[in-house]
Parts: C-alpha cells; sequence; structure tokens
C-alpha cells in the first residue's frame, strides 16, 4: 500500500475553515493527486480538513470517509503544556522551549517508547494520548491487511491491500501519527520533522514475506505549490 498522509492548507483555526490562499493550496494539491490516483480518502473530522480534500475528491471522483481519531482537537488535549511566555493557555510540546530542550536530552533519548515516564513529564499523561493514536491507527492499517507488531517496526501482512490510500489531517496530529506508524518515539519525530500546509508524506508498506516495513519516501513535499506559482511562507517564517 501507499499512504499518503497530507496536511490541510493555509488555515483559519476560528471558525474552522481555509484561507484563500489555503483553497488554492488544495486545488494545487488536487491536480498532483490525479496525476496518478488514489483509490481512497480518509479525512479528519475537521472543516479545514475536509475543505482541503475536497478537490482532490471531485476529480478522482471519491467520497471521503472520516476519521474522528485525526481530529486535531484530541490530540490538542493529549499533547499541549502549559505557555512558559507569559501567556493563558496551553501549546503543543514541541512549542515550548524547555520541553524542546528536554525531548533532546540524553534522559529522554535513553527512555525511548517510555519518554512519557520522565519526572518532568509524568504528572501530564501523555502516555494516554499516544496510547489513543496507537490504538486508533493500528486498527485502522489492520483494515487493510496490516497488523502492527509495536516497537519492532514491522506490520505482519494478511492479503495486504496494493491501494493508494490518502488520509488529510493536521501538523499536531500528523506528528505523534507518524511516530506510532513507525515506530519512532515522538520527542525525536516532533522535535526533527514539521509538516507544511498540504505538505504530502508518501509511505510505502513494502512487504518481505509475511511482514511489511513501513518507509519514508516522501517528508511534507509541497511540490505542488511551486508548480503553481504558489508562496511557501510557513508559519509566518520567510519563503523558500
Amino acid at each position: 500500500m501507499l499512504f499518503f498522509l497530507i496536511r490541510h492548507g493555509d488555515p483559519i483555526y476560528d471558525p474552522d475553515s481555509l484561507t484563500p490562499l489555503g483553497h488554492r493550496q488544495a486545488e494545487a494539491l488536487a491536480k498532483r493527486l490525479a496525476l496518478y490516483g488514489l483509490d481512497e480518502v480518509y479525512t479528519s473530522t475537521s472543516n479545514r480538513a475536509m475543505l482541503t480534500a475536497k478537490p482532490t475528491c471531485e476529480l478522482l471522483h471519491l467520497e471521503p470517509k472520516q476519521l474522528d481519531f485525526a481530529n486535531e482537537s484530541h490530540t490538542w488535549a493529549d499533547l499541549t503544556v502549559e505557555r512558559e511566555d507569559g501567556k493563558p493557555g496551553v501549546t503543543w510540546l514541541f512549542y515550548n522551549k524547555r520541553t524542546v530542550a528536554l525531548f533532546n536530552s540524553k534522559e529522554i533519548r535513553d527512555l525511548g517508547d517510555r519518554w512519557y515516564d520522565h519526572p518532568d513529564l509524568a504528572a501530564h499523561n501523555y502516555k494516554k494520548g499516544i496510547d489513543r493514536i496507537y490504538d486508533a491507527s493500528d486498527e485502522f492499517f489492520a483494515g487493510f491487511g496490516y497488523h502492527h507488531e509495536r516497537y519492532t517496526g514491522r506490520y505482519k501482512t494478511d492479503d495486504p491491500s496494493r491501494r493508494r490510500v490518502a488520509l488529510f489531517a493536521h501538523q499536531g496530529f500528523g506528528l505523534a501519527f507518524l511516530s506510532c506508524l513507525l515506530d519512532i518515539p515522538y520527542p525525536m519525530i516532533c522535535t526533527h520533522f514539521d509538516i507544511c500546509p498540504t505538505g504530502m508524506t508518501v509511505i510505502d508498506f513494502q512487504s518481505f514475506g509475511e511482514f511489511a516495513t513501513p518507509k519514508v519516501l516522501v517528508h511534507s513535499s509541497d511540490s505542488h505549490l511551486y508548480r503553481e506559482g504558489l508562496p511557501t511562507v510557513y508559519n509566518g517564517g520567510p519563503r523558500f
């Protein structure tokens, strides 16, 4: 199976939607995906993810299926920390300076998959959030004939699918999802990788006998934006 994880376009978070640029990004992405086709499209239950998938589904005559476990509101509740800039509320773990430093410490690296047991993190019960995504993603891929052997980095294949499947979702959810899918500890994923608007990550479930190992072929590719001459400004940063 070729699996495509795609972030929504340039967002409006309140109300949940896309900016005019986000709609243009979604249209550019649809042209790219239509060249090779998809067999199935899934989306988060968030409006911005569904709007991003809409042009692709229209071009390919597909009906999207919704996955509530991919809605970023759940991940936001699970994997955030109190802000340290004096402002009220919380922020993503990977946007918090102190947490990022901790995530890249030897102590966290030594804990591996049980990073959430670190004394500075244990009170937050981050394990619950990671386990939620692990369980839901394992059930999702089992539906395609891939049964996850956790922490070995491989999936036992039972009549595996060779379909091309896309999931339109989010940055915060996507980083945690990739951690579970690839069996790479979350602190390593979220501090060393990011996902740009309409960025496409392509994963090939390569079969070797009765097992398959998911391999990342492309991460957060936005070549469709270059093709359409759209700006590639990400999170307020410089163009690149």
